[in-house]
């Protein structure tokens, strides 16, 4: 698996040390063995979960810009665990409803050693947090409006929403609150993936 995973880092152009290659390795591992029970992903093999999962967090990697991010409908940690992998010096809380997937984040840690990660379980709409994020990232979100009126309360001032999609969703900006604009969208290259990937960063118009 880690030969896999570095021809696709390779292409990727993503340079990372070789323990966080180890770390994201032993992440497919745990989340191939707890899926068996838990459900946690449709992805079942672990080859097109380094490519679905792990390459399609990872290239997010670039567009992070601050110290402190939240990712909203984590699920099994994605992709704010590859994310937290390579970034050992920003903060990352990972958000869930559910009880099994925050647990599966915690063994992860566990395992990992990972002391950038801060697992919650909550819906996203009753979590308060102490001080805001720079950016709030979102993987698996329904809708962008969805995932705008229910996060509008977690970045900073100077903070921005990171939405991963598939396909650009042009109906979905059609419907953008008034309060909110697109400051950039990023074509993903995902090496292996079918499909479109696209990042697109949204930020709170203020009040002048």
């Amino acid at each position: 698996m880690l030969e896999k995973l570095n021809g696709l880092l390779m292409q990727a152009g993503i340079v990372i040390t070789d323990t966080q290659k180890s770390q994201l390795v032993r992440l497919v591992e745990l989340l191939h063995k707890w899926n068996k029970a838990y459900n946690l992903t449709s992805v079942r093999e672990p080859d097109a979960m380094l490519v679905k999962h792990i390459l399609d967090s990872l290239v997010v990697s670039p567009h992070l810009h601050g110290e402190r991010f939240i990712d909203v409908g984590t699920g099994p940690g994605l992709p704010g665990l590859p994310l937290a992998i390579i970034n050992p010096d920003k903060q990352f809380v990972l958000l869930d409803s559910l009880g099994k997937r925050i647990n599966f984040i915690r063994q992860v840690m566990l395992e990992l050693g990972l002391t950038n990660v801060t697992p919650v379980k909550a819906r996203v709409e009753e979590y308060q947090p102490e001080t805001g994020f720079d950016g709030v990232l979102s993987r698996a979100f329904a809708s962008l409006e969805d995932m705008l009126s229910w996060c509008h309360h977690l970045p900073t001032k100077q903070g921005c929403f990171l939405a991963l999609k598939g396909q650009y969703p042009e109906q979905e900006l059609a419907q953008l609150p008034a309060n909110i604009c697109l400051v950039a969208c990023h074509v993903l290259q995902v090496p292996e993936l079918e499909g479109e990937r696209h990042l697109l960063v949204f930020k709170h118009i203020q009040p002048e």
